[in-house]
């Protein structure tokens, strides 16, 4: 890259006014950009779930378990809590890779209606990962209750 004669780096690096992060919803946003500026809202929803899937998680382990097993037998310790922490932070970085099957599907489907499509497809997406995380205290709550 040649500088111009009386251009500074800093000048020729800068292209113009760089983008707002406000809500990208008309037809000519990239599907990338759209998806992009929804990220942060989506991370937020999964912190919140996984935050809240815990402590439903910990209720059945010291409500409901005990019918089936012996108290002794159920512990929720540091150690087992860092772990099953660390362990949703991997699946959250699985869910981001997921994250980005918003705008290929857009690119596969070429929806008419873009806008709607991508509201439908991220309200689907996010909810759908927000929930999960509930899968587990759901799950032990009709095991021990069959």
């Amino acid at each position: 890259m040649h500088r111009e004669a009386g251009a500074s780096r800093r000048e020729m690096t800068n292209r113009g006014p760089r983008p707002t992060p406000v809500a990208m919803t008309n037809r000519a946003t990239s599907p990338f950009a759209w998806w992009e500026a929804r990220r942060l809202r989506y991370n937020v929803g999964l912190v919140v779930a996984g935050i809240l899937a815990f402590v439903c998680y910990v209720l059945v382990c010291f409500t409901l378990l005990p019918r089936v097993l012996d108290p002794s037998e159920i512990e929720v310790t540091l150690p087992t809590t860092l772990f099953q922490g660390v362990a949703y932070l991997i699946i959250m970085g699985i869910a981001n890779v997921c994250y980005f099957l918003g705008p290929l599907s857009e690119r596969v489907v070429r929806p008419r209606d873009v806008e709607r499509y991508r509201r439908i497809c991220y309200l689907l997406g996010f909810w759908f990962s927000v929930m999960l995380p509930f899968s587990i205290p759901v799950l032990l709550t009709i095991l021990v209750n069959l």
